[in-house]
C-alpha cells in the first residue's frame, strides 16, 4: 500500500521538486498551489499533510485551523520561519511538527517517515492507567478526569501516554522529541516545550494537580 502525501505549497518549482523526490521514495504524492485546490483533494484522504506556511489569501495556520477538525493525520509545516513564537502558532492550530526552508530532501523523507510509523503504532490490548480521578485509556487513546473526557490532539496524547508509562523517570525535551517525533535534529524541543504547555492548561481545568513535573535544568516526568 503506498501512503498518500499532500503537498500544499504556492511555488511551483517547489511542488514539483518535492512531488518527484517523493514519487521516488513509493510515496503517491498529491499537490496543491493554494487553500481552495488543498481542500478539494482533502477528499482523498492523506495520510500526511505538507503545508507551507506563507501563501496568499488563505495561509497555511488558517488552512491548518479550517480542517484540524476533521482531519486527523500529521501535518507537517514547511517554513522559513524559526522562532519560538512561530512554532508555538502552528501547533496552536493544530500542526503536529514543522521543517524550515531550505531543507534537503534526505531530512524531509525522515520526518515523514517517522510521523507515518508513530501513526501505525497501536497498542493491541485494553490497557489503562487509573490516576486518581484521571483515567488514561492508552488502546482508545483517550483521557478522562472523573467522567468528563478530555480533548487532547494526536502529539499531546503521545506524550502523556510515553511519560505516564514512565512515571518517575526524567526525560530531556531531546529525547521526548526523538522518542515520539522519530527524529532527532537539535532545536526542535521547543515542540515539546509547547505540547506541555498545552496539556497543563487543559488539566488545570479539572484539577490542581500537576501530572507533570519540570524538574529544573534536565527535563521533564510524570509524577509517580
Amino acid at each position: 500500500m503506498k501512503y498518500k502525501i499532500l503537498v500544499i505549497d504556492d511555488e511551483e518549482m517547489i511542488l514539483s521538486m518535492l512531488k518527484k523526490c517523493l514519487q521516488n521514495e513509493g510515496f503517491l504524492v498529491y499537490t496543491a498551489d493554494s487553500a481552495k485546490k488543498a481542500l478539494k483533494l482533502l477528499s482523498d484522504t492523506p495520510d500526511i499533510i505538507l503545508l507551507d506556511i506563507n501563501m496568499p489569501k488563505m495561509d497555511g495556520l488558517e488552512l491548518c485551523r479550517l480542517i484540524r477538525e476533521h482531519v486527523s493525520c500529521p501535518i507537517i509545516f514547511l517554513t522559513a520561519r524559526v522562532t519560538e513564537q512561530d512554532v508555538i502558532k502552528g501547533l496552536s492550530v493544530g500542526g503536529d511538527d514543522y521543517i524550515t526552508k531550505p531543507f534537503s530532501v534526505d531530512e524531509l523523507s525522515a520526518r515523514i517517515s517517522a510521523h507515518l510509523r508513530r501513526e501505525e503504532r497501536r497498542a493491541a490490548a485494553v490497557n489503562l492507567r487509573f490516576d486518581e480521578e484521571l483515567v488514561i485509556d492508552y488502546n482508545s487513546r483517550e483521557v478522562f478526569y472523573g467522567k468528563k473526557q478530555l480533548d487532547f490532539s494526536n502529539k499531546e496524547f503521545e506524550i502523556i501516554r510515553f511519560l505516564s508509562q514512565n512515571a518517575g523517570m526524567v526525560f530531556d525535551r531531546e529525547t521526548i522529541y526523538e522518542k515520539l517525533w522519530g527524529y532527532d535534529k537539535e532545536g526542535d524541543s521547543i515542540v515539546v516545550k509547547e505540547h506541555i504547555r498545552k496539556i497543563r492548561n487543559k488539566l488545570s481545568v479539572y484539577t490542581d494537580k500537576n501530572y507533570i513535573a519540570t524538574v529544573w535544568g534536565v527535563g521533564y516526568k510524570w509524577i509517580k
